[in-house]
């Protein structure tokens, strides 16, 4: 398995002291722990640092770890002018980009695209036209472009990327229509399902009908905690503050794993068993000394 290191970009972190400069010494720091890859967020709920702005910095101060978002919201953004955003972060990069891609939570999400005026509605599909219209303009392509949401009679004439198609794009989702839509449309899949059979289950459906290959990876909230009662405090204080919900919710929802070493260890390498090729790691905490001190812990805990 790989594993990467999602950086906290979010408001509440900046709340708790950390700096823009330090998010970028964070991927830094991944990259010589010898993780494989460096995430960040998306949201306007939060006001975050800006993801392709971040991944940029990243870009000029790491060398070999893969630079991703997890989960971007591309409706969020003209889709032309992220076409070239991103193409811009991958020859800066030199193809190091890959894309998690989210249509947003319902019950969360809305407000973010009520600030944009996207409509809400048909998200799915307008998700999957502007991944469909990103990689017809990354091929090279300046003519018609047609989808079931996105019409464009003409488009600009953009560079070659440094890999060829443009950086691979997984789908951050989980529902029965995403299982199919994954295999037909996008690069990787990219779920949280709390259940290890859950998982199995559904890559094996995006297996059973997928047109290409897909990476199955895997987004994951971590915390090292020996004592199984302050490890339970922890991460409701950290779903609380985080999603403003209880964690017996948002675990319903999310892997949490929360242990010893060799628990942390033995959960992740349950996921490996079912298929997991890419564990994307999230630290349970929104304290910056708290985070620091958890990483090099959370590094020492993964199954190689």
């Amino acid at each position: 398995m790989k594993f990467g290191l999602v950086v906290p970009t979010y408001r509440s972190i900046l709340d708790a002291g950390r700096t823009a400069p330090e998010m970028v010494a964070l991927a830094v720091e991944a990259e010589r722990l010898g993780l494989d890859s460096v995430w960040v967020g998306d949201t306007l709920a939060k006001a975050p640092i800006d993801p392709l702005t971040l991944l940029g910095a990243f870009a000029a101060r790491t060398e070999r770890v893969t630079l991703g978002t997890a989960a971007l919201l591309p409706a969020l953004r003209d889709p032309v002018l992220s076409a070239n955003a991103i193409l811009s972060l991958d020859l800066l990069s030199q193809g190091r980009v890959t894309l998690g891609v989210g249509a947003g939570f319902a019950g969360r999400s809305e407000p973010e695209f009520a600030f944009t005026r996207v409509p809400w509605e048909r998200r799915r599909a307008r998700l999957d036209d502007i991944v469909a219209l990103w990689r017809h303009v990354w091929s090279g392509k300046s003519g018609p472009f047609h989808g079931e949401v996105l019409h464009y009679d003409t488009l600009p004439e953009y560079p070659e990327p440094y890999r060829p198609g443009g950086p691979p794009v997984w789908l951050a989702a989980f529902t029965p229509g995403a299982l199919k839509r994954a295999g037909r449309s996008y690069d990787g899949w990219l779920p949280y399902p709390p259940d290890v059979a859950d998982y199995a289950d559904g890559l094996a459906k995006i297996r059973e009908t997928a047109v290409r290959p897909v990476t199955p990876a895997l987004f994951a909230t971590v915390l090292i905690e020996d004592d199984p009662i302050r490890a339970r405090e922890r991460l409701e204080d950290y779903a609380r503050r985080n999603y403003g919900v209880p964690l017996d919710f948002v675990e319903k929802i999310q892997v949490q794993i929360a242990g010893s070493r060799d628990e942390v260890a033995e959960r992740l390498h349950e996921y490996g068993n079912a298929g997991a090729e890419h564990v994307l790691i999230r630290i349970a905490t929104q304290e910056p000394a708290e985070f620091d001190e958890q990483l090099p812990k959370v590094v020492d805990a993964l199954p190689r």
